[in-house]
């Protein structure tokens, strides 16, 4: 292997590594640790009319993710890292997410894709945008929105 390749293959790896640590986080409720994945001036779009621009909106949209779940189970495939330069780079991939509720009322799941600008500070890489696209959702307290547009 070139150099190059060695290297697209260990920031892809910790690109990787973050995206997982993202749904750890939401999964084991420690909103501080998920707010660190993200930089000052990030842009979120998890459903039209929910999101966030900046950290500080980030970290609110995270409020009561302990007390509206009982817990959730992310699971992230199919990723795909398309790098823009050595510290920017556009990823996409596959969450599928099991919601279990305070409330009582069926488990929540969710079928979607991340689109994703990740970029690289001091080091590390973070979440630069983040946007959710719905497949479809059973049981979900959101219904399907930002559909993922499909050829015809």
């Amino acid at each position: 292997m070139t150099d190059p390749q060695i290297w697209r293959l260990v920031e892809q790896q910790a690109i990787e590594r973050m995206m997982f640590e993202y749904s750890y986080y939401l999964d084991m409720n420690d909103p501080q640790n998920m707010a660190a994945l993200f930089v000052d001036d990030c842009e979120v779009s998890y459903a039209p009319n929910f999101g966030a621009v900046g950290i500080e909106a980030y970290r609110q949209t995270l409020d009561g993710i302990g007390t509206f779940f009982k817990g959730t189970s992310h699971h992230n495939s199919n990723i795909v890292v398309d790098f823009v330069s050595e510290t920017e780079a556009d990823v996409r991939s596959i969450v599928l997410a099991v919601h279990r509720y305070t409330k009582e009322r069926p488990d929540g799941i969710l079928y979607g894709q991340y689109f994703d600008r990740v970029v690289k500070v001091e080091g590390k890489w973070k979440f630069k945008r983040r946007e959710l696209r719905t497949t479809m959702t059973t049981d979900y307290h959101v219904k399907a929105s930002n559909p993922i547009g499909r050829l015809e």
